[in-house]
C-alpha cells in the first residue's frame, strides 16, 4: 500500500485508510460496546450526509456539547468528512462563558444531549444566531426551547441526507477550540487538519503507538488531549481506544486490568493522585506499559518503579502544537529518554524553531527564564489564528513568533524546562518565584494530597506567596508545621507567608487545578498568616 504524503493527511483520510486496511479491528470501546474501524467509518460517512442534508456546508461552524461516547466520536468524524468546522464545548460551561462560545463561534447549530438543555434555559434571550438543536439521547426538550429552535433527533441524521459538496484538505480548518479564558474572554483557536494530524502523530511517535496497543486515558473529548492525543492518535496508529466519562482514582487500575490497556496519557494531577494512594503489594501487577505524563511529577521514576511501567513526556498546547518532547534526538523516538524529572524534552527540530525570550522578545542566555516562542518549519502545523479576533492573533504572533504565554528555561544541552504560566508567576522582594516549584515542595509533605500556590498582592508592592492545600484522607497537619517543613527545604523567599487548608480545589473537567477562583478571593478568614498567626 502506498504511503500517503503528509499533505494528504486529514481526519477523514486517516480514518478511511485505517478502515480499509482492517475494517473489523476494534477502534473504540465505550459503555461496554466495541466498535470496529469499518463500522465507525460507515457511521461517520452517513452522519456527514445527514449533517449536509441539514444545510451545514463546507466551512460552517457547528457546536458540539456532548459527554464522552460513541455519538461524540462519530459526529466529530462526520463533521470532518463534511468539511464542517467542529466547535467542541466544555461540558462544565454555563452562563456567560457558554453564551460567549456560542455567540463567538457564529454557529447556528448545536448538537447536544438532554442533560445540558438546562444551560440554554438560563439564557434570556437565547443567543441570536442559534437556530437548530440536534439532540443525542432520550429526554424531553423543554417547550421554551422547542418553540424557539428547530429540534432534530440524532437518529434523523442516520437516514437520507446528501453527499458533501467538497472534501476538506490538509490546510482547511478542522476545528475551533476555545481556550480556558482565565485572563479574559475565551479565544477560539483555529486548527487546521494539518495541525490536528501533527499533534496526534507526535503522540504516536513518542508512545510508539501501533495496532496491538489498547489506549486507556479518561480525558473528555472536548479537550484537545482526549480528542487528538488519544482518539486521533489511536486512529493513526491503528490501535484501540477506551472511552470513559471521567478520571477516577478508585477505578483507574481496575479499568486498566479489565480492558488490558497497555498505554495511557496522564495529566500531572492524575499521576499525582495515583502516586499518592496507599501502596499495595500488587501495584506492579497491571498490564500498563507505556504512559505519556504531562507534566512530569517530581516522583516520576518512583512512580514508574512502583507500577512497573515506562513514562515519557512532552510540551504541547492548543496554539503551538507539540514543539518539544522527550526522545526526539535519538535515531528513533522512544520512551524514557528523560534527562531528569523536570525536563519536558527537546525541540522537534525538523518541524519547529523555538526560542526563550525576554519581554522585549530578545533571546535570553541558556539557564535564564523567559517566554517560549515558536515558529513552524512546516506550514499549517500551529494555530491558524484566533477565530474572529485578528487583534489577538497579531498580538500572539508579534515579531513573527507565536508566543506561548509560558515561562520556560533551556539548558546548554538543549533540554527545556517548564517554569510556569506567565500569569501564575510570582515576584516577591525582587525574586521571581515559580508556583510550580513551590507546589512540588508542598506536595512532598506526606500529609498533603495536592495544592495550588498563588500570588497575593503585598502591602509592600509585588507579591506574597499563598499555598492552598488539600490533605490526604485522615491526615492532619497544621499551617505552622507545614511552614517549618518548607523552610527546611527551600529558599526563604519561596516559603509561603499564607497557608490555607481546604476540602477540595476548583478543577476543570480535565482535572487541572483552576487558580483564578482562588486568586479572586486570596485571603479568607481561614487563611493562616505567618506574620499575624505564628
Amino acid at each position: 500500500m502506498r504511503v500517503p504524503k503528509r499533505s494528504e493527511q486529514t481526519v477523514a483520510t486517516v480514518l478511511e485508510r485505517t478502515a480499509a486496511r482492517d475494517p473489523d479491528k476494534t477502534f473504540l470501546i465505550e459503555a461496554g460496546h466495541a466498535h470496529g474501524y469499518g463500522a465507525l467509518n460507515a457511521l461517520a460517512t452517513q452522519l456527514s450526509r445527514g449533517l449536509t442534508g441539514l444545510g451545514l456546508g463546507f466551512g460552517d461552524t457547528c457546536l458540539l456539547m456532548l459527554p464522552n461516547g460513541l455519538p461524540f466520536v462519530a459526529l466529530w468524524l462526520g463533521l470532518a468528512k463534511a468539511g464542517v468546522i467542529e466547535v467542541p464545548i466544555n461540558t462544565a460551561y454555563r452562563g456567560a462563558i457558554l453564551r460567549h462560545v456560542i455567540e463567538d463561534s457564529r454557529a447556528t447549530n448545536l448538537i447536544t444531549a438532554p442533560e445540558f438543555l438546562d444551560r440554554l434555559l438560563e439564557f434570556n434571550p437565547l443567543p441570536a444566531r442559534l437556530e437548530r438543536l440536534v439532540i443525542c439521547g432520550e429526554g424531553a426538550v423543554p417547550e421554551a426551547l422547542s418553540r424557539r429552535l428547530r429540534v432534530i433527533p440524532y437518529e434523523d441524521l442516520l437516514v437520507g441526507g446528501r453527499d458533501p459538496a467538497r472534501v476538506p484538505g490538509y490546510t482547511d480548518l478542522a476545528a475551533v477550540m476555545y481556550t480556558s479564558g482565565t485572563t479574559g474572554a475565551s479565544k477560539g483557536v483555529m486548527i487546521t487538519h494539518a495541525q490536528a494530524y501533527e499533534y496526534a502523530n507526535c503522540v504516536v511517535e513518542v508512545l510508539d503507538l501501533e495496532p496491538a496497543d489498547v489506549y486507556y486515558a479518561p480525558l473528555p473529548l472536548f479537550y484537545i488531549g482526549g480528542q487528538w492525543a488519544v482518539v486521533y492518535a489511536t486512529m493513526i496508529g491503528g490501535g484501540t481506544a477506551v472511552l470513559k466519562d471521567r478520571f477516577s482514582v478508585t477505578d483507574f487500575w481496575d479499568d486498566v486490568a479489565g480492558f488490558q490497556a497497555n498505554t495511557s496519557l496522564l495529566l500531572g494531577a492524575m499521576c499525582n493522585f495515583l502516586h499518592r494512594q496507599p501502596e499495595r503489594t500488587d501495584d506492579a501487577s497491571n498490564p500498563l506499559d507505556k504512559v505519556l505524563v504531562v507534566p512530569l511529577i517530581p516522583q516520576i521514576r518512583e512512580f514508574c518503579r512502583r507500577f512497573g511501567l515506562r513514562a515519557t513526556t512532552n510540551y504541547a498546547s492548543t496554539e503551538v502544537c507539540v514543539p518539544i518532547r522527550a526522545g526526539f534526538d535519538l535515531p528513533k523516538p522512544r520512551l524514557f529518554d528523560l534527562v531528569d524529572e523536570r525536563s519536558c524534552g527537546r525541540i522537534v527540530s525538523d518541524r519547529f524553531e523555538v526560542r526563550i525570550v525576554d519581554d522585549q522578545d530578545n533571546e535570553v542566555p541558556h539557564g535564564t527564564v523567559g517566554e517560549l516562542v515558536v515558529r513552524p518549519r512546516e506550514p499549517w502545523i500551529v494555530m491558524a489564528g484566533y477565530w474572529g479576533n485578528p487583534a489577538k492573533t497579531l498580538e500572539a504572533w508579534r515579531n513573527l513568533w507565536l508566543h506561548s504565554g509560558d515561562a520556560m528555561m533551556r539548558d546548554a544541552a538543549g533540554n527545556f524546562y517548564f517554569v510556569d504560566r506567565l500569569k501564575d508567576a510570582i515576584r516577591r522582594r525582587g525574586e521571581n518565584i515559580s508556583s510550580v516549584e513551590v507546589e512540588a515542595e508542598v506536595n512532598a509533605h506526606p500529609a498533603v494530597l495536592e495544592c495550588a500556590v498563588i500570588p497575593v498582592a503585598s502591602e509592600h508592592t509585588e507579591d506574597e506567596v499563598k499555598a492552598v492545600v488539600v490533605l490526604k484522607a485522615g491526615a492532619s497537619l497544621t499551617a505552622p508545621d507545614l511552614h517549618a517543613f518548607l523552610s527546611s527545604r527551600t529558599a526563604a523567599f519561596m516559603v509561603p507567608r499564607y497557608i490555607e487548608f481546604v476540602a477540595a480545589l476548583p478543577k476543570t473537567p480535565t482535572g487541572k487545578i483552576q487558580k483564578f477562583p482562588l486568586r479572586e478571593r486570596p485571603l479568607t478568614p481561614a487563611t493562616w498568616d505567618r506574620l499575624t498567626k505564628p
